[in-house]
This record gives structure tokens, sequence and C-alpha cells, in this order.
């Protein structure tokens, strides 16, 4: 369902800004007999209730007028968290510099899970200094690429 996120990405990217706030993701899922459209919101001074509220608001018109989901869905509005997840493009550029944890479908030499400094990712690759090497990783490799600002 990859392809309705990307169409209500487009759709409502603009009013989410009109709120003053970034639009970080929008994922579309099942979660049990339910279908989620979670709208994903982020802030440099970080976002509240009422970033939510407002974001609702103003999304929910854009979204009934433009009908682009065929199914009933429950809408969230959140934040994308600490631990945020990697899945765009801008989301690499980004957060270059932080350090984040890498999860690989397939292992290599043993390891599933790397964790470092990002330092560059695109469409093609993902690059990590790992401890006194840079690494890279091909985009279609990665299970899934978080942020990892908590130290244990």
């Amino acid at each position: 369902m990859a392809g309705v996120a990307d169409k209500v990405f487009t759709l409502v990217e603009e009013t989410v800004k009109a709120q003053n706030v970034k639009l970080w993701d929008v994922r579309f899922v099942k979660e049990g007999a339910n279908w989620y459209l979670r709208i994903i919101i982020d802030s440099d001074a970080g976002i509240s209730i009422d970033d939510c509220t407002n974001v609702h608001h103003a999304v929910d018109p854009v979204l009934d007028e433009a009908d682009p989901i065929d199914r009933a869905y429950y809408l969230e509005v959140c934040s994308p968290g600490l631990e945020r997840e990697l899945t765009r493009d801008e989301h690499y550029e980004a957060m270059a510099g932080n350090k984040v944890k890498i999860k690989l479908y397939k292992a290599v030499d043993g390891v599933k899970e790397f964790g470092g400094v990002l330092i560059s990712g695109d469409k093609e690759k993902v690059v990590l200094k790992t401890e006194d090497t840079e690494t890279e990783f091909a985009r279609s490799a990665i299970s899934s690429c978080r942020l990892d600002d908590i130290d244990n």
C-alpha cells in the first residue's frame, strides 16, 4: 500500500506545512482487521498534542474531498519519536551526522545489525561510520534504519 501513502503524502504536504510543522512520513498499514493512515509530523521545536490535533483538523477535509483511499481507515497524526525510522531520501540527508542503528534483511559476515554515525544516504546506498571504518550498505538490503540517540 505504498502507493496510497505516496499519494496522501503529496496530497497533504502543503496543508501540513501551513500548520508550521514538517511532514516526516505517511504510512498506510493494516493492523488486525483495521487500516490506519498515519501522518507523521516533525518540527525543530518538537511536536505537541496541539500540533497533532491542528494537523488532523487541517488534513481531514482535504482527505475527505480527494477521497484517495477506497476503504475505511482510522486517521492518526503523530510525531516520529526519538528513535524515528528513516524511510525517505530526505530523512537520510537531514539525519547525517547522527547515530543510527541499521538492520539488514540478510546477515553480512554473520551480523544483521550495525550501529554507527550516518555519513550519507540516497536511493541506492547508505554509508555508516562504524568504529574506525566507513561501511556502505545497499538501501535494498536494509530492513530498517532508525535513529539511535538514546544511550544505553
